[in-house]
């Protein structure tokens, strides 16, 4: 390939960034992960909170900071607003949060609609915060029969619609009624061993990128939207 016009006529020199190691080298942060994990089932016996509990023991042996949310009384979107109780606390374990697990059980080939009312109580943005940007996303999915990826492929699709990086490894429990005792704890098994690695991955990731996520999501197109809406703004003719 030969080209012989290098010219950029389309890009806005002064919102042009090239990225630059640069940006990396801060000193890491010395503070406990944080960590918000989300199922998705009310039942007494909820195999996604079972799979989220033993994910919040492995962690804390991890050594970070857990946070479970409990579903029960979350209002539908829009059946109540913004300051329901259920709704601020879900928002602000979000916020304090640095990465999240999500599992949901899969229904009728689909996540069920108390994990998706989760999700979509979290909003893109908070005033001039985006809560869900640039942290790190790890999912898990249970099914009553043979194993299958439909819920954390829709998870997946979810966490990239806010803006999260969701890690590559994700787990699926198949028949997971068989993989918990009388005392609901997890058998040993390659589930487990599954689960195990995906929170490693998550929690690597986390410390790898929970100093850099504002420069990992910053955006070129973004910048110049601002400054385009900054430039009318500051040129709007006085009154």
């Amino acid at each position: 390939m030969n080209l012989t016009d290098l010219s950029l006529p389309n890009l806005d020199q002064q919102q042009f960034r090239v990225p630059d190691v640069a940006h990396f080298s801060p000193a890491a942060s010395r503070h406990k992960p944080r960590f918000l994990l989300l199922y998705g089932s009310l039942r007494s016996r909820s195999f996604s909170r079972l799979v989220i509990e033993e994910c919040a023991r492995l962690l804390l042996h991890m050594g970070a900071e857990v946070q479970i949310f409990d579903p029960r009384g979350l209002p539908l979107p829009d059946s109540e607003d913004e300051q329901h109780p259920k709704v601020q606390e879900l928002r602000e374990l979000v916020m304090w949060s640095e990465g999240q697990v999500w599992c949901s059980p899969e229904r009728h080939g689909a996540m069920t609609g108390i994990m998706k009312t989760q999700i979509d109580w979290i909003p893109l943005s908070l005033g001039a915060v985006r809560p869900t940007q640039g942290k790190t996303l790890a999912l898990m999915q249970v099914s009553g029969g043979s194993q299958s990826f439909n819920a954390v492929n829709q998870l997946r699709v979810l966490g990239r619609w806010m803006r999260m990086l969701t890690i590559p490894n994700q787990s699926s429990v198949a028949k997971a009624f068989m993989e918990f005792d009388e005392l609901d704890r997890m058998r040993p098994s390659g589930y487990y061993n599954r689960i195990v690695d995906v929170l490693e991955e998550l929690v690597k990731f986390t410390l790898l990128t929970r100093d850099h996520s504002a420069y990992l999501v910053d955006r070129y197109s973004e910048r110049v939207e601002s400054a385009e809406q900054l430039m009318q703004r500051v040129n709007q003719d006085s009154l």
